[in-house]
């Protein structure tokens, strides 16, 4: 499954360079950070209204779109989706309490 958050990420990219009015991520771009993290707010926002409304479709729905205006961001941001899975390989197998210690209590 990681293919396809690579081939995601790959179509994300190609997006930077095009015309504003070419496509929806191409204009998210075009509006800048703000837009995008105001994005990802509104999508955080609506994930947690379907896991509390118990509906799994919902639930499943918004966290895609959840997931897709975050991996808009690390594009954004140069980032790619192995950027993030290599940390959470990183954090495989240590104690979430052991973790954020580590961090100096910072979430």
């Amino acid at each position: 499954m990681t293919d396809v958050l690579n081939k995601l990420a790959a179509v994300l990219e190609s997006r930077k360079g095009a015309a504003a009015d070419s496509s929806y991520v191409a204009g998210l771009y075009a509006k800048g950070l703000d837009a995008i993290l105001k994005k990802i707010g509104e999508e955080a926002t609506e994930t947690v209204l379907a896991a509390k409304s118990g509906d799994r479709a919902k639930i499943v729905h918004e966290t895609a779109d959840l997931w897709f205006h975050t991996l808009v961001l690390l594009a954004q941001q140069g980032l790619k989706p192995d950027d993030i899975l290599v940390e959470l390989e990183r954090r495989f197998g240590v104690s979430g309490l052991e973790e954020k210690a580590a961090r100096g209590g910072r979430t």
